[in-house]
């Protein structure tokens, strides 16, 4: 089949909601969308996955490397029509233009249709898109969707403008600005797809606003025109798994699991299974392994301290000697308390000597090569992982205990020991994306 990558000029341009009405639409005419999304990420492939029907994958080029993302890119058009959905600005990487939406576009070899916003200019929204036509020789830029246009004349200033500049980058579609295509957000970013209460609505009101006001036809056709390349399976899984059977954590609270961690550690032959800490269910007694991802512990920390079957159970995993692994919210719960936003101090599993807080608000973002510093069941010493921190918790105290990570930022700039372990627990705030 083929592929096409959704970029913008910028964050709240509004490619997430083209992007998500473009998916639906193209699921209910019956082409069967396969969705991805550029970057580290955990939100938008919620929303993603929705409007498509299909998992939504992450094609983070700076963690996964061009030879799995062109497997993964394979794979994608090999099920129909792939539709990536970039990250920040078309340009933006992880330090400068390194893995960035534009890097990912090449690496696969997809056209680029740029989503700009053209809620507050006329004609220099063609001096926009020129320049990030121009930007880069052999990007694949093949059209651009205007986005929050004020009605047909502003819609008709900006394709005569297009015209006169750039006659040979098409004009796809032209948006009206809508209110109602808004997607409510928090610290982190979007609500999650499982807590918007009219999802069904909105992607159903985006698709129609895309078939409207977008030239579809004109989109698949620039899709359609990717060729072929020379690509093979990717060999292993980005991480090795945890264990043979491992229990999952999967809930509004612990959401934030990369779709191909979770395929790869099946391709292996693992066994997953998966409970909700919020239910207040405990991991299979069989399993080997325990994973808790990321998510929004803060927000449920209340429901998380009482829930005492997940508790003990995860105790008791631990108590076997069994392998034990948190990621950023995950890790916090491995802790012995959490501090919600309130103030209030909620006690946690108390596997690991770590105390947090949301009382006091740090941003912590960035890109991670992180050494693991002791033989662990599912990776020897000395293994480098890729992967990302975003998040805002505050550390009251961390130790004494052993680190589990020495870690460096993108530029490989030192950023010190990373996470704790104890016995088979083992927890940090960074997100594994891929061993190297």
């Amino acid at each position: 089949m083929s592929g096409i990558v959704i970029a913008a000029p910028s964050s709240h341009s509004g490619k997430t909601v083209v992007t998500l009405g473009l998916l639906r639409h193209l699921a209910r005419e019956g082409l069967d969308p396969r969705p991805a999304k550029a970057g580290p990420d955990y939100i938008d492939p919620q929303f993603l996955a929705a409007a498509a029907g299909h998992p939504c994958v992450n094609l983070d080029l700076f963690a996964l490397g061009a030879d799995r993302i062109k497997a993964e890119g394979a794979g994608l058009r090999a099920g129909g029509l792939a539709v990536v959905e970039g990250v920040m600005g078309l340009f933006d990487g992880a330090n400068g233009e390194d893995g960035s939406t534009a890097d990912l576009a090449q690496a696969l070899g997809w056209p680029v249709v740029l989503v700009a916003d053209a809620g507050a200019q006329g004609a220099s929204a063609a001096a926009l898109v020129g320049g990030f036509h121009r930007h880069r020789r052999g990007l694949p830029l093949g059209g651009v969707i205007f986005n929050r246009v004020g009605g047909e004349k502003h819609a008709r200033l900006l394709r005569e403008a297009m015209a006169r500049a750039l006659p040979e980058l098409p004009v796809l579609g032209a948006i009206p600005r809508d209110r109602a295509l808004g997607l409510p957000e928090r610290h982190l970013g979007l609500v999650q797809a499982s807590e918007h209460a009219a999802l069904e609505a909105f992607l159903d009101r985006a698709a129609e606003v895309v078939a409207r006001h977008v030239d579809v036809p004109a989109l698949l056709a620039l899709a359609s025109r990717v060729e072929r390349a020379r690509e093979s399976p990717a060999a292993s899984p980005p991480i090795p798994p945890l264990g043979q059977r491992i229990a999952v954590a999967r809930d509004v609270a612990f959401a934030f699991t990369y779709e191909l961690t979770l395929k790869g550690w099946r391709d292996a032959g693992a066994e997953l299974s998966f409970f909700s800490p919020l239910a207040d269910q405990a991991p299979r007694p069989e399993a080997d392994a325990v994973y808790l991802p990321g998510g929004y512990p803060e927000l449920h920390a209340g429901e998380i301290a009482a829930a005492s079957r997940f508790l003990d159970g995860l105790r008791a995993h631990a108590d076997a000697g069994r392998t034990v692994f948190g990621e950023c919210g995950g890790y916090m719960v491995l802790g012995e308390g959490l501090v919600d936003a309130d103030g209030v101090r909620h006690s946690m599993a108390g596997l690991l000597p770590v105390e947090t807080s949301f009382a006091e608000r740090k941003l912590h973002l960035g890109y991670r090569r992180a050494r693991l510093l002791d033989d662990a069941p599912f990776a020897p010493a000395g293994t480098l992982f890729r992967g990302h921190e975003f998040h805002y918790a505050t550390t009251l105290r961390e130790g004494p205990g052993e680190p589990l990570f020495a870690a460096v930022d993108a530029g490989g700039h030192d950023v010190g020991a990373a996470g704790l372990r104890a016995g088979g627990v083992r927890g940090s705030f960074i997100h594994l994306i891929a061993a190297e």
